[in-house]
Formats: C-alpha cells, sequence, structure tokens
C-alpha cells in the first residue's frame, strides 16, 4: 500500500515532467492553447526552401499583417499561408497580389493554403512605382456629413458624393467604415452615385468588420469588403487624402 509521501513523490514527478514538456514545445516554438480545437497563433514550418505560415484562428488583419513581414524578409521569395476563412484568404490574395507576387489557392477541407511567388527584379518595382500616378483616396466614416442635424447631414453626404462626379478627376478610391458602410448597401440613396463612380474607375471598398457589426455584409451592392490594414496601407500611400 502506497504511503501518503510516496504519491506526493509520484504526482510531483508528473509535475515536473509536464512542466519540462511545455518547456521543450515552447522552445521549439510550439503554441498550446488548453480548451480550443487547434493552436492559435503563428507557428513556422520550413519544408525544404518553401516556409510555411500557420495563420489560421488569427483575426482581421493579422494574416495579412503576418504575410507582409514574412515577405519582407530577405532572400524570402516563396513562401505558404494557411488560413482558415474566405475573407482572410481572399485578403491575404489581394495583399499578395498588389506586392506583385504570384498567388496559387489551395483549398483542403476548411483551411486555404495559399502559395505566394514574388515575380519581377527589384529594378523593375522601382520602375513601376515611378510610373504611379497621385493617389486621391476619399475617407468617409459616417453615412452623414458633419454634425448636428441628422436630414441635413444626409443631404449634405448625397451632395458630397454626386459632387464627385462632376470633377476634371475621378479619385482612385473611397473608404468607407463605420456607419459609412451604409452608404454602399441595398437601398442607400447614394448607391446610383456611388456605382457610377465605380464605372468610372473608382474603387470603393467597405470595412468587412463594420458590415459584420451593423450586420450588413450580405447586402453590400457596390465595391469590395475590406479589412484595416489595406485601408491604412491606401491612406499612407494617397499623395491627397479627402475626409469630409
Amino acid at each position: 500500500m502506497l504511503r501518503d509521501f510516496d504519491v506526493f513523490q509520484i504526482c510531483y514527478r508528473k509535475f515536473l515532467f509536464y512542466l519540462c514538456s511545455l518547456y521543450v514545445l515552447h522552445y521549439f516554438g510550439f503554441q498550446i492553447i488548453l480548451n480550443e480545437g487547434r493552436p492559435r497563433g503563428v507557428c513556422t514550418v520550413r519544408e525544404g526552401s518553401m516556409k510555411k505560415i500557420d495563420c489560421r484562428g488569427m483575426a482581421c488583419p493579422q494574416p495579412v499583417v503576418t504575410t507582409k513581414h514574412a515577405l519582407d524578409q530577405a532572400g524570402q521569395n516563396e513562401l505558404t499561408i494557411i488560413v482558415d476563412n474566405p475573407s482572410s484568404s481572399e485578403n491575404v490574395e489581394r495583399f499578395a497580389r498588389g506586392q506583385g507576387c504570384s498567388v496559387a489557392v489551395d483549398r483542403k477541407g476548411p483551411d486555404f493554403y495559399i502559395r505566394l511567388k514574388k515575380v519581377g527584379s527589384e529594378e523593375e518595382k522601382i520602375a513601376k512605382e515611378d510610373e504611379k500616378i497621385k493617389k486621391v483616396v476619399v475617407y468617409i466614416n459616417s453615412d452623414l456629413l458633419g454634425g448636428g442635424d441628422e436630414a441635413l447631414g444626409s443631404f449634405l453626404m448625397k451632395a458630397f458624393l454626386k459632387t464627385l462626379l462632376d470633377l476634371e478627376r475621378t479619385p482612385n478610391r473611397l473608404i468607407l467604415i463605420n456607419s459609412g458602410v451604409r452608404l454602399a448597401i441595398e437601398g442607400s440613396q447614394v448607391l446610383d452615385t456611388l456605382r457610377t463612380l465605380s464605372e468610372r474607375g473608382m474603387e470603393i471598398v467597405s470595412c468587412g468588420t463594420c458590415l459584420d457589426f451593423y450586420k450588413l455584409r450580405e447586402k453590400m451592392s457596390v465595391g469590395r469588403i475590406s479589412n484595416m490594414f489595406d485601408i491604412l496601407q491606401s491612406m499612407l500611400e494617397a499623395d491627397c487624402l479627402i475626409r469630409p
């Protein structure tokens, strides 16, 4: 029959073994989350020259940010990003193509394996940057223009967007964030104006998090859904930012 001291020793040894196991796993880059179906956070695996980065479980815009950091690493020309939802896959694909990468997507069950490969020389990228024309970005964070009376704010917003049609040059991009995403949904009083602007070449992007907050994702009728990283990148690259 085991004595109390013997039981204590057995439990103590098991506890030490458990701690050592956790330390070894942490040292080699693994992260264990209790009561979760899969690990969260970045897990990087290298297979030959191909680097795989597991971004499953990450909230927007972390998969895009992680992809950017990986592409910025010197000598990293090919990598595979793994995400677990269509929105993250689309955001990573769009970002990678914007960085001049070729993109191939392979879906395995609920997961998306996005293979990226850098194309073109550094000289070609610099030449492409030099050829860019001045970028004008319009940023709208409300479905009303200005504070005060709501009816007046709605009227002013309609007038502002309609006036964009009369400009000599159509802005490059319209960013809709917070309640501004309501302007691009079905039933919006300015929907026809936005569609005309889109036909003239203005890219209209709506914040995906904002659409989800207002439960309007399925009602979006013009433009595309974007993420915070893409929105901030557009604002940083803009030569002129208009915020009414």
